[in-house]
């Protein structure tokens, strides 16, 4: 992985492909390139580094040509060197390659190929791959050929764009378990991984399915299967604008998507609650409410922000719903033999709806059986097309690495899952009633937290320099500390852990001292009495408390050196309020120590490889 971007048509492509290299920039990557059909030779330009350093290259070194391809890599195989950065060519310099997945075989297929006398360049399975089909277009001589017989022998996971030198009117494309998606212009085509990179040049798009591959011209483009059989697309309509991409005055995309949180959280409610009913309608679920209700067992299966809100998705199920949940990361679920049933629901959550290990938990579900539903917030997305059935979040395009207003949409989703749920089962009305006055009161809530960001800021300023931070939460907030601590990790490069506030003492409780920042989200609830006293073992070993409490708490701060304050809500709806200054703090401390808030490094945004 990471980005993909093809191009044919009537236009110089090299600006066209650069341009939308920069649309994916928010996905991570460590080194971008490019290569066109020129005068019916390729020419090829990559480096290591930021998009910004290939448009130099580029600029002093102009490409032009009608058909070309770009990449940005995230490394898997290789270090980020200009060598092993994309695309990649073949010995006779007649293909040129981007690939986003891991060809697991490709040691194999590469010793079989040094047999054959090719040699190699770089460190990637990438390389060996375009190696191949070069291999076999010289036994076969025709473009589309080499690409499906090379393929068939691929083990593993790919996402691939392809041009011929000796057939420079042709860009193919070929998708498995990493996704593409088709634009159709007027005489041109586009080929990209996100449909980012698309939007600035047309609405109208095919998405690729897995085993697929696709042939394009300047004329039209044709589907089938790697086995050579024929498929009719549907097209599809892109449905985001191109104003989501642009940071609208902010400095960050992240805290651009931060403030977006009141908007996004009534986006996910919108036209779903039934408040007389004291319930919610969500028409993704219609055809399986019954099964739903039926029920014996609910499964999440995420990985890291989605299975947080997974988690929060148990509390709220199990106390409202009264039916069994497991959470599981997706990484090990279907790596462990899971014991599935039809009397099983599996909900996967994605935000990209691409996450390769949560499509491979998904499919894992279904085989054994069980009912696949999804959680996702990217329309057409690969999980949204292969569960039985599911809901949109509508958060939007999310552009920051680190998810934010996905993850708070995400729970919103949870809490209209559990209402409806509970409310087949056994929740009364007025019990129903309660919680759609409080889901209707988040937005506004959430909004007051956004107000008054600045007392966030000093706080960042004061600890910007920590080495390790803890986390501490019980109860619903138990899942909103393991955010936090996420978040901090990923943005600032500090080290942080999230733990139950009472399990503290067992364990972390050694390493606090006066140098150890301890976040405690303690709201008023039910527990509340208990985590003040965990907060009192901190504080009698020196750790500097940061609190996340309820407005109007006036003896926390006897305990706490700095008070961060959220509305009163009802406490299933608590995380949605109490992770917003958590997302807030993490990203004040990364601008503070001079980190890339949006592109973290060594991170992607659509984890789309195991």
């Amino acid at each position: 992985m990471c980005g993909i971007v093809g191009y044919i048509g009537t236009k110089n492509c090299t600006p066209l492909i650069v341009n939308a290299l920069k649309r994916l920039e928010y996905r991570g990557y460590d080194s971008a390139g490019v290569a066109v059909i020129s005068h019916n030779q390729l020419q090829v330009q990559k480096k290591a580094g930021k998009v910004a350093e290939l448009v130099a290259i580029v600029d002093s070194h102009p490409i032009v040509g009608t058909v070309g391809i770009g990449h940005t890599r995230w490394a898997t195989h290789g270090a980020p060197t200009d060598i092993n950065a994309h695309p990649h060519m073949d010995q006779q310099r007649r293909f040129a390659l981007i690939h986003n997945g891991i060809v697991e075989n490709y040691m194999t297929i590469k010793h079989r190929l040094e047999r054959e006398g090719r040699t190699f360049t770089s460190q990637t399975d990438s390389e060996v791959l375009v190696q191949l089909i070069s291999l076999l277009y010289d036994k076969v001589h025709d473009f589309e050929t080499a690409v499906r017989l090379g393929l068939k022998e691929v083990e593993g996971a790919y996402g691939i764009a392809i041009i011929c030198a000796d057939e420079p009117d042709k860009l193919i494309a070929a998708r498995k378990g990493s996704p593409l998606v088709i634009g159709i212009g007027e005489d041109e085509f586009i080929v990209a991984s996100d449909a980012s990179a698309i939007v600035s040049h047309t609405r109208q798009v095919v998405y690729l399915e897995d085993g697929e591959i696709a042939v394009l011209t300047r004329t039209g483009f044709t589907t089938k299967t790697i086995d050579d059989v024929p498929v009719t697309k549907e097209v599809e309509e892109i449905t985001f604008d191109i104003e989501q991409l642009e940071k609208g005055g902010f400095p960050h995309f992240m805290l651009k998507e931060i403030h977006q949180q009141p908007e996004t959280i009534r986006d996910a409610m919108r036209g779903r609650l039934l408040p007389a009913e004291g319930t919610a309608r969500l028409g993704g679920l219609d055809s399986v409410k019954d099964r739903l209700r039926q029920a014996k067992r609910i499964v999440f299966t995420a990985c890291g922000t989605s299975w947080h809100a997974a988690l929060v998705g148990e509390y709220m199920l199990e106390h409202y719903a009264h039916v069994p949940v497991e959470v599981e990361y997706a990484s090990e679920f279907r790596y462990r033999n899971p014991v599935l049933s039809e009397e099983d629901v599996v909900f996967v959550l994605s935000q990209s709806g691409e996450t390769a290990d949560t499509l491979a938990a998904l499919r894992e579900a279904k085989r054994q059986g069980a009912l696949g539903l999804g959680i996702v917030n990217v329309v057409g997305s690969s999980i949204a097309r292969e569960t039985d059935a599911g809901v949109y979040i509508h958060a939007g395009a999310e552009i920051g690495v680190a998810s934010t207003k996905a993850f708070t949409g995400q729970l919103t989703m949870l809490a209209l899952i559990t209402l409806m749920i509970a409310r087949m089962k056994n929740l009364s009305v007025i019990e129903g009633q309660r919680i759609v006055e409080g889901l209707q009161l988040l937005p506004e809530l959430s909004k007051r937290i956004l107000s008054n960001t600045q007392n966030v800021e000093k706080i960042a300023e004061q600890f910007k320099d920590a080495r390790n931070f803890l986390y501490l939460g019980r109860g619903y907030n138990f899942p909103v500390a393991l955010e936090g601590a996420l978040k901090l990790k990923e943005i600032s490069y500090i080290h942080a852990e999230g733990y139950p506030a009472a399990e503290m003492k067992h364990g972390p409780i050694a390493l606090i001292d006066e140098n150890m920042p301890v976040v405690v989200v303690v709201p008023q609830d039910d527990i509340r009495e208990k985590v003040m006293s965990n907060i009192e073992e901190v504080r009698a070993r020196g750790g500097r408390i940061i609190a996340v409490a309820t407005e109007g708490d006036t003896d926390i701060h006897r305990l706490a050196e700095h008070v961060i304050t959220i509305p009163q809500t009802i406490p299933m709806l608590t995380p949605i309020l109490s992770v917003i200054p958590l997302h807030l703090l993490a990203y004040y401390i990364a601008v503070a120590r001079g980190c890339n808030v949006d592109q973290p490094r060594n991170l992607a945004k659509s984890v789309t490889v195991e």
